[in-house]
């Protein structure tokens, strides 16, 4: 439900993965854009009361402030035993599940929240995901299912979600405001702005899978590059000069604030 960037992202991992377009259906309010996904995913794009009925998941991809009137609008058609997986940041398991019982939903539907992000879009996504009161292994495993289709999943307590938010979530933008920073850099000392972008994206690219693959704390990888009086430990040096540590630990704070927020105005 919700067929934005990341909604038709999930659509096309699950394609991807083998899920057949005939067990899918997406809804989408503009026709333009209906029509597009028809032609490019081959699947029904419908409204959503038929999108939920006899469905075994419901996948809301919408924003935080369209939850509640989406919540009411399918309730009253969602099948008893329907797993509702929610995208929203910010918005609890608790706010739906109250949603849904208020709206005339059948008795405690199983509700897991998610945060993903975007390099979902090239199947190397990070999604974080929460039960809600009436989940139980079966949800869970088939919420985690969905979303490995596009990438990496792990499980937490819903009351870190805020902190997955400001981490991962939003991650994605932060790395890229580092790459773009790099590539100026690249350009002001005399590359070509092709050859910077390469040199930065692979250089985050490889550093990123040398953490997750040898194991070895980020500190230790840092200091293996580190020569004694060499080039890179000046560059660290001017980094903490301008405390660049402690803004990227500030700017994650607002991030994580900013959920919590999102979540109080959507009713959580």
């Amino acid at each position: 439900m919700g067929a934005g960037v990341m909604g038709e992202t999930l659509l096309a991992g699950l394609l991807r993965a083998g899920r057949p377009a005939s067990g899918l259906r997406i809804t989408e309010r503009r026709e333009a854009r209906a029509a597009e996904l028809r032609e490019r995913h081959g699947v029904d794009v419908v409204g959503n009361p038929e999108a939920v009925e006899a469905a075994g998941t419901v996948v809301m991809v919408v924003k935080p402030q369209d939850v509640p009137a989406l919540v009411a609008e399918i309730a009253p058609h969602l099948s008893a035993g329907t797993l509702v997986v929610s995208l929203a940041a910010g918005v609890t398991t608790a706010a739906i599940e109250r949603g849904l019982a208020e709206a005339g939903a059948p008795e405690r539907v199983a509700v897991v929240r998610v945060m993903p992000n975007t390099p979902a879009l090239v199947d190397a996504g990070m999604s974080a995901l929460s039960p809600g009161s009436h989940c139980d292994a079966g949800h869970l495993d088939a919420a985690e299912a969905l979303l490995a289709s596009v990438g990496k999943v792990v499980r937490v307590p819903e009351h870190q979600m805020d902190a997955v938010t400001a981490v991962s979530g939003s991650g994605p933008a932060y790395v890229f405001y580092v790459v773009e920073a790099m590539v100026e850099a690249g350009v002001l000392l005399g590359l070509s702005r092709d050859v910077a972008t390469t040199l930065a994206a692979q250089t985050v690219l490889g550093a990123g899978k040398m953490v997750s693959e040898t194991g070895q704390h980020p500190s230790v990888l840092r200091e293996q590059v580190c020569s004694p009086a060499g080039t890179t430990i000046a560059a660290v040096r001017v980094l903490d000069d301008h405390r660049v540590r402690a803004a990227f630990v500030t700017a994650m704070e607002a991030a994580r604030d900013r959920s919590a927020e999102l979540g109080r105005l959507a009713g959580s």
